[in-house]
């Protein structure tokens, strides 16, 4: 009875994803472009030709399960790259990062412009979106999100995404070395040391004014305000 509940699970939810796709295909089948070169959709958005077309979209990168259709439509209009995740929040989609990165990147560098879709273009891609922003703009997690909401507000990560997402946001911010720290404190003292204004969060110092004691007293509270 087990095996027959299973095959009937998974034939609904077969038949699930082909009205999902077809609902795609028909209502949501253009690109939503995120920022120059970069664009976001779902399947239906991938199968859109005149559209991609018209959008002058020449790579395509599918966040999306293999076993689940064959993505590549046109193969010989577009450059595909395909990474086989599933939608689900146990799934580690970070340890993907950077192999989408360097394809966005490559599309970017020859030219081109890329769309990055899933299924419905609502988690797996946007997850993918949203991460690359951070990392490439410096944007928070917030920030990041929030500008492609204004583009496609479904954009909607599932819980274990937006976990992931977190805690590559935490790895961008501890990115920095201490030596770099280092070598930014002692940049930092020649500029001030050399009657240079020295700007940070808003504050600007003019040394020409101070002893040498008060510089470096000034030094550590910058540094202080910067951690």
């Amino acid at each position: 009875m087990d095996h027959i509940d299973k095959i009937y699970r998974n034939r609904i939810a077969a038949l699930t994803r082909a009205l999902y796709a077809m609902r795609c295909v028909k209502e949501d089948n253009v690109p939503c472009k995120i920022e120059e070169g970069l664009l976001l959709g779902s399947v239906g958005a991938a199968s859109n030709k005149n559209a991609l077309k018209s959008l002058n979209i020449t790579h395509i990168l599918t966040v999306a399960n293999l076993s689940a259709m064959d993505w590549s439509t046109h193969p010989n209009d577009f450059m595909y790259k395909t990474i086989d995740v599933a939608d689900r929040e146990d799934t580690d989609i970070a340890q993907y990062f950077d192999e989408c990165f360097d394809f966005i990147d490559e599309a970017k560098r020859l030219g081109g412009r890329v769309l990055v879709h899933c299924f419905v273009g609502r988690s797996r891609s946007v997850t993918v979106v949203v991460s690359y922003l951070m990392k490439k703009n410096h944007l928070s997690l917030s920030e990041a999100l929030e500008l492609v909401r204004s583009k496609r507000p479904q954009a909607a990560p599932n819980s274990g995404f937006m976990l992931q997402i977190q805690n590559f946001e935490k790895s961008l911010k501890g990115t920095e070395p201490e030596e770099t720290r280092a070598g930014s404190l002692w940049a930092m003292m020649a500029r001030v040391e050399g009657g240079v204004q020295v700007t940070l969060e808003g504050l600007i110092v003019d040394s020409v004014e101070m002893d040498s004691e008060i510089v470096w007293m000034l030094i550590v509270y910058l540094l202080l305000l910067a951690e």
